[in-house]
C-alpha cells in the first residue's frame, strides 16, 4: 500500500466525484477540487459562510454546498468555474439539501420540516412539498432515479407520497400502518420499498411501487425494536438490526424470516468452523473466547446496545455487522452458508466500517493511526505514515476499489491499494 501526503478539511467534508476522477474536500468556507490521482488543485471556490455539508451531483459536473444556520446553498460547476448559483431559503430557514438523481434539481428541507423545496438548475423553477415528516430517513430515491418516497405526517397519521423524479409529479399517496414511521427505503431493483417503525414499535412495512402492501413483519413486542436495516444487493435479502442484538433476514419470496443472526458474549466452536481475528494485532484465536461487552445504561435515551450497522458486500456474499454493546468488534456473516465467517476484535471503539465496492474486503477504523482491512484470505492491520499523529476517524473507498480516502478530525489522506493482480483473493493484501 502508498499513503498521499497529509490535506486539510474540515468536518469531514471529503467526497470522491461518482466518474471517480476528481475529490472534493471544504476547508471552513472553501471548496477544494482535486485531481484524484496526481492530487493537484484543479479548482479552488469560496463560499459566504462555513460549509456544513458538500454534495457531488451525479454526473459529476456540480458541487453543492450547504450553510444551513443562513439557510442558504451556493452550486458550483466543473465545466464552467465562473459560473455559480446560490439558492436563499430566506427567514423559513434550512435543515438539510439534496440533489435529485438527475443532477438538476436540489431538494431543500426547510426548519421544523414546514416543506420541502425542488429546485431547478435549469429551468430556475421552484416547487413545493407539503408534510414532510421529520424522521431517521424521510426521503429516499429509486435505485435508477426513476422515483422519489417520501414520509409524511398529516393529522397525526403517516403517509407516502411517490413521485415521479422526471418531473415531480405525484405518482401514488397512501397512508401506512405505523404508529410512528422512523424511516424507508427502496430495494436495489426498486419494486418494493421497506417502511419501519420508531424503536418503540417493532414493525416493518413492505409496499410495492403502487402503494399495495406486500407483507408485514414484527419480531415482538413491548420492548425497543428496529435499530438498522441494509437491502442485500439483489434484493433477495432484507437485513433487520435491533435492539435484542439480534439480526433477522427476511427473503424477498414469501418475506418471512429465514434466519437470525446472534451476537453472543461468548463464541463456542459449534458456532462456526472460525478463529476470531484480532486485526489490531493480527493474531487469530480459537474457540471458546469472550467478546468485550460494555453494560448499556437503560435509564438513558437511546442505550448503546443493540445493532446499529449493517453492511452487505458489493457481491452479496458477506454481511458486516455492530452491535453497540460491543462496539470494539466487527462480524461477518456468510450469507451462502448462512452462519458466522469471521469476527474481527479491535483495541478500541470501531467507528466506521466500509466493503469495498468491487470485490469482497473489508475497511475499517478505531480512531487510531491504523488501518484495518479483512478479505476472505486474511485480514491486515496498517500504520498511516504521517507526522503528527494522524487518526483515522472515518474512511470512503474509490469506486474503484483501488484506493481509500482515509478521514482524520482535521485532515485526510489517500491509501492507494496494489492492483497488479485483483482476480484472486489471495493476491488482496500484497503490500
Amino acid at each position: 500500500m502508498n499513503f498521499s501526503e497529509i490535506f486539510k478539511q474540515s468536518n469531514q467534508l471529503c467526497r470522491i466525484s461518482p466518474d471517480g476522477r476528481y475529490l472534493a474536500t471544504c476547508v471552513q468556507y472553501r471548496l477544494v477540487v482535486r485531481d484524484v490521482n496526481s492530487l493537484q488543485i484543479l479548482h479552488l471556490y469560496t463560499c459566504l459562510d462555513q460549509i456544513v455539508h458538500m454534495e457531488w451531483s451525479s454526473d459529476s459536473l456540480f458541487i453543492l454546498c450547504a450553510m444551513y444556520k443562513r439557510g442558504l446553498v451556493q452550486v458550483w460547476s466543473l465545466e464552467q468555474p465562473d459560473w455559480h448559483c446560490k439558492i436563499d431559503e430566506g427567514s423559513i430557514g434550512l435543515v438539510s439539501s439534496r440533489w435529485s438523481p438527475d443532477g438538476r434539481h436540489i431538494l431543500n428541507t426547510t426548519e421544523f420540516h414546514l416543506r420541502v423545496t425542488v429546485w431547478s438548475l435549469c429551468t430556475k423553477a421552484v416547487s413545493y412539498i407539503k408534510y414532510p415528516k421529520a424522521c431517521q430517513k424521510g426521503i429516499d430515491f429509486s435505485r435508477d432515479g426513476s422515483y422519489m418516497a417520501l414520509a409524511e405526517r398529516r393529522d397525526c397519521k403517516d403517509y407516502v407520497s411517490v413521485f415521479v423524479c422526471e418531473d415531480w409529479h405525484l405518482l401514488r399517496h397512501f397512508e401506512t400502518e405505523t404508529q410512528d414511521l422512523a424511516g424507508l427505503e427502496w430495494s436495489p431493483n426498486g419494486c418494493v420499498l421497506a417502511v419501519w417503525d420508531s424503536c418503540l414499535e417493532y414493525k416493518v412495512l413492505l409496499y410495492s411501487l403502487d402503494g399495495r402492501l406486500l407483507s408485514s413483519f414484527s419480531a415482538y413486542e413491548w420492548s425497543l425494536g428496529i435499530k438498522s436495516l441494509a437491502w442485500s444487493p439483489s434484493s433477495q435479502f432484507l437485513a433487520i438490526g435491533s435492539f435484542d442484538e439480534k439480526v433477522r433476514i427476511l427473503n424477498h419470496i414469501t418475506w418471512k424470516k429465514i434466519t437470525e443472526f446472534e451476537h453472543p458474549a461468548t463464541i463456542y466452536p459449534a458456532l462456526a468452523g472460525l478463529g476470531l481475528m484480532c486485526v489490531s494485532t493480527d493474531e487469530i484465536s480459537q474457540p471458546p473466547f469472550q467478546i468485550p461487552v460494555v453494560k448499556p445504561d437503560l435509564d438513558r435515551a437511546n442505550p448503546k446496545v443493540g445493532v446499529s450497522s449493517l453492511a452487505f458486500s458489493a457481491d452479496g456474499r458477506y454481511l458486516a455487522t455492530k452491535n453497540d454493546n460491543m462496539a470494539s468488534v466487527v462480524w461477518v456473516w456468510n450469507m451462502q452458508k448462512m452462519s458466522l465467517e469471521a469476527v474481527l476484535e479491535q483495541t478500541a471503539a470501531v467507528r466506521c466500517f466500509q466493503w469495498d465496492p468491487r470485490r469482497p474486503r473489508l475497511a475499517l477504523c478505531t480512531g487510531t493511526p491504523r488501518l484495518y482491512l479483512w478479505s476472505p484470505a486474511g485480514s491486515v492491520s496498517v500504520q498511516v505514515p504521517s507526522e503528527g499523529g494522524f487518526q483515522v476517524h472515518a474512511l470512503s473507498w474509490h469506486s474503484n476499489g483501488d484506493s481509500l480516502v482515509l478521514i482524520g478530525k482535521e485532515h485526510l489522506c489517500l491509501c492507494y491499494m496494489d492492483t497488479e493482480d485483483k482476480s484472486t483473493d489471495s493476491n488482496i493484501w500484497t503490500k
